[in-house]
């Protein structure tokens, strides 16, 4: 069972739209939606923004549908200058860039008492979203690299300067990490997809509205190429 969440209500009503539909249930506030999505049985939700959303969304996967499997998709911005809008980002790994234990001596970004400071993406999602995101948009760039999240909606130069000194991160946005951290908790394969909303150096020319539309458009075509590889 592959559980997808999903950042834009519009996003996960395409999936929705595309499913043949066997059950709905609502938990926590959360509709999750159960059925068949490109001969793959799956489970779409939209957990809502944040990490404490995103963490329960994905441990609800797990103990009720008992899924094997988590992909995130949704938006982000770019710290990449190479990395242009509508772009797509796999992730590597993620890190919660707002975790700060450092005065324990924890690097910043590290859960105290974890034994892990990034959680890492499945290998073979990477491998398998990246070919499927070149099937599906060839008019777009795949990178793949880590990727980091915090309850912070992140526009200021500096900012972004300081969270790829910090981490060396591709993107930033606001639930990844916390689905990769349940993820790897409950020893799920998971991997985030994320397509770029602004220029890391904020010289976007793009209308919000215009690029949401079409991010839209390739996360989901992503998607349907990734399930029958799956």
């Amino acid at each position: 069972m592959i559980g997808i969440i999903g950042a834009m209500k519009d996003e996960v009503q395409a999936l929705k739209d595309s499913m043949q539909m066997e059950e709905t249930k609502e938990i926590a506030s959360m509709i999750f939606c159960k059925g068949d999505l490109c001969g793959k049985e799956v489970v779409v939700v939209q957990s809502g923004i944040g990490k404490v959303n995103a963490a329960l969304c994905t441990q609800i996967l797990a103990d009720i549908f008992k899924v094997d499997t988590v992909i995130n998709t949704g938006i982000a911005g770019s710290l990449d200058a190479d990395i242009d809008i509508g772009d797509m980002v796999i992730s590597t790994d993620a890190v919660q860039h707002d975790v700060d234990a450092t005065i324990f001596g924890d690097p910043l970004g590290q859960v105290p008492n974890m034994d892990t400071f990034s959680f890492p993406a499945d290998e073979v999602l990477i491998t398998k979203a990246v070919e499927a995101n070149k099937e599906a948009n060839p008019d777009i760039h795949t990178f793949t690299g880590r990727i980091v999240s915090g309850d912070q909606f992140i526009s200021d130069n500096k900012a972004k300067e300081r969270l790829v000194k910090e981490f060396d991160a591709k993107c930033t946005e606001m639930e990844g990490a916390a689905i990769a951290h349940a993820a790897y908790l409950n020893k799920l394969s998971c991997v985030i997809i994320r397509a770029i909303s602004d220029k890391a150096d904020n010289s976007a020319t793009m209308d919000y509205p215009e690029f949401e539309q079409k991010a839209i458009a390739h996360s989901v075509r992503l998607i349907k190429h990734l399930l029958p590889l799956l």
